[in-house]
């Protein structure tokens, strides 16, 4: 019998924001194939019948190429295995799953998407920052910076005032990305936030302005940059909010991620 692909959304990274459908499909797969970002919060409710592979490919540190990881899926389904390629955010945004998509259909391979909550809606519930506001921001902007041509701002030739943008993947480029938002038309007193693992027990949140992103302290990945006037409307109310959770409440992700309806309730030991 052929078997199926799933390409996976795994949120933003609290286990209690995976989708009741992605939740079913992780339980039944035969294997994992996952990118390095998925936090290991999630990786440790997966069932300990599936087997677990780490495919992913971090600042350019490649471990298997993408030609290796779409062939891996067709090989799996064949067999007739449940094959689940469990992304970070959602599958459709800065995931490749254009790529696999199309590497699956040549192969006649039968496939499904399960969407999942994107990282820029995780970090701006995380940060209490609403990336439209009918007051000030009527248009969000959604680019990446791991580029070799920059961001994409640079073709933003009269960037509104009433955008939004999310940054996805800034690295550490905190002075050549306040460089390229400013050259873009982007003013030094807008402000911005970098997001540092939303959603989970090790999220930080550093709150500034575009002139002043070059004194951002190294954020942890995965991280992203929002900016525009809405990232400022609540900065002085929300500084409470812009520390690391407690040990404590990572207990008690973990706890409730294991209790999901869902679940088999025998959690997984450990991870490959």
């Amino acid at each position: 019998m052929a078997g199926k692909v799933y390409l996976v959304g795994a949120g933003p990274g609290d286990p209690e924001l995976l989708t009741r459908k992605a939740w079913r499909v992780l339980q039944s797969a035969d294997i994992v194939l996952h990118d390095d970002l998925v936090p290991r919060a999630i990786l440790s409710v997966l069932p300990v019948t599936a087997q677990v592979v780490n495919v992913g490919k971090r600042c350019g540190a490649k471990g298997i190429s993408q030609d290796e990881i779409n062939a891996l899926m067709v090989q799996q389904a064949r067999e007739g295995k449940i094959v689940a390629r469990l992304k970070s955010g959602d599958p459709m945004l800065f995931g490749r799953a254009g790529e696999e998509m199309e590497a699956l259909r040549a192969a006649g391979t039968d496939f499904e998407i399960i969407p999942g909550v994107t990282a820029a809606l995780g970090a701006a519930a995380s940060a209490q920052i609403s990336l439209t506001d009918r007051r000030h921001a009527s248009r969000v902007v959604f680019v990446t910076a791991h580029r070799e041509s920059g961001t994409g701002l640079r073709n933003e030739g009269h960037i509104a005032a009433d955008t939004t943008y999310v940054i996805y993947m800034p690295g550490h480029r905190f002075a050549e990305l306040a460089t390229e938002l400013q050259a873009a038309g982007i003013g030094a007193e807008i402000p911005c936030a970098v997001i540092s693992r939303a959603t989970t027990t090790d999220e930080t949140i550093f709150r500034t302005t575009v002139g002043k992103l070059q004194e951002c302290p190294a954020a942890a990945s995965p991280s992203l940059l929002v900016v525009g006037i809405v990232a400022g409307i609540v900065a002085r109310e929300t500084s409470a909010h812009d520390v690391p959770f407690s040990s404590h409440a990572n207990e008690e992700i973990l706890q409730m991620a294991q209790q999901h309806p869902y679940h088999d309730l025998h959690g997984r030991g450990s991870v490959e």
